[in-house]
C-alpha cells in the first residue's frame, strides 16, 4: 500500500504536504516523526478516514482513494488508532469475538494471557495499558492483509510492548506502524523494516531501519 503525493488538510493546516510514503508487502514499515509531523495523518489517509485534498492511494495496484474506510476494511485492512480503538461499552470478550473470523479468541489470549482474567470486564474499565493489548489484539485476530497501528504500545510495561512489537513482526500482513521514534524492539535482525520519517507533512528520510539512529533518522 502507498501514498503518493498526497496532500491532506485539516482547515487551514496542511498536515501532509506531497507525501510519498511506501508499504511493501511482507515488510513492517514505520512512520517516524514528532508530534504534529504528520505521521499519524498518514496512517489515516492509509486507512481512508483522512481524505485526501490532492494525490493518491494505491493498493496491490489500484487506485483506492476515493474507496472509504468501511470499503477498504471489508477489502482486508485494519487500522488500530491511537484512541478510540475499542468498543468501551462491550465486554473484552464480545470486543474480541467481534474481530474473530469464526468467534475464535484463542489466539489473542495466548498472544496476550493478561487478557483472560479480564474477559468479563468492560472495556471501559481497563487501563490504558490493558485497552492497548485489547485493541492489538483484535488487530491480530483479523487476518487482514494491512494492518495499522498507531502508537501500539502506548501505556504497557516494557516486557509487554516487547511482546507486542515482535506479534506484529509476525503477523502475514503488510505492517504500518506509527511511532515518535524507531522502536528497539524492531531493530533485533528478521523480517525487513523500512522507515519513512515526517517533519512538518513531508518526508525527509525513507530506508531501512539499520539506517536509522539510536534518536531518528540521519
Amino acid at each position: 500500500m502507498e501514498l503518493r503525493a498526497a496532500h491532506v488538510r485539516h482547515g487551514p493546516v496542511e498536515a501532509l504536504r506531497g507525501v510519498d510514503l511506501a508499504a511493501p508487502a511482507g515488510t513492517v514499515t514505520v512512520v517516524i516523526g514528532r508530534n504534529g509531523s504528520g505521521r499519524t495523518t498518514a496512517l489515516r489517509a492509509l486507512a481512508g478516514t483522512a481524505p485526501l485534498t490532492a494525490g493518491s492511494v494505491v493498493w496491490d495496484g489500484a487506485d483506492v482513494t476515493r474507496r472509504p474506510p468501511h470499503a477498504r476494511a471489508a477489502a482486508g485492512l485494519c487500522f488500530v488508532p491511537d484512541r478510540q480503538a475499542v468498543f468501551t461499552s462491550l465486554g473484552v470478550a464480545e470486543n474480541l469475538r467481534l474481530a474473530a473470523p469464526g468467534g475464535d479468541i484463542a489466539p489473542a489470549l495466548a498472544a496476550y494471557p493478561e487478557l483472560d482474567r479480564l474477559l468479563g470486564r468492560r472495556a471501559d474499565t481497563l487501563s490504558g495499558g490493558e485497552q492497548r493489548m485489547l485493541a492489538v489484539a483484535r488487530a491480530l485476530l483479523s487476518r487482514a492483509r494491512v494492518v495499522l497501528v498507531d502508537e501500539p504500545t502506548q501505556g504497557m510495561s516494557p516486557r509487554v510492548a516487547a511482546r507486542t512489537y515482535a506479534l506484529l513482526r509476525d503477523l502475514d500482513a503488510a505492517v504500518v506502524l506509527a511511532e515518535q521514534r524507531l522502536p528497539p524492539g524492531l531493530r533485533t535482525p528478521g523480517r525487513p523494516v523500512l522507515v519513512h520519517e515526517l517533519r512538518r507533512g513531508v518526508v525527509v528520510f525513507s530506508g531501512e531501519a539499520g539506517e536509522v539512529g539510536e534518536r531518528g533518522a540521519p
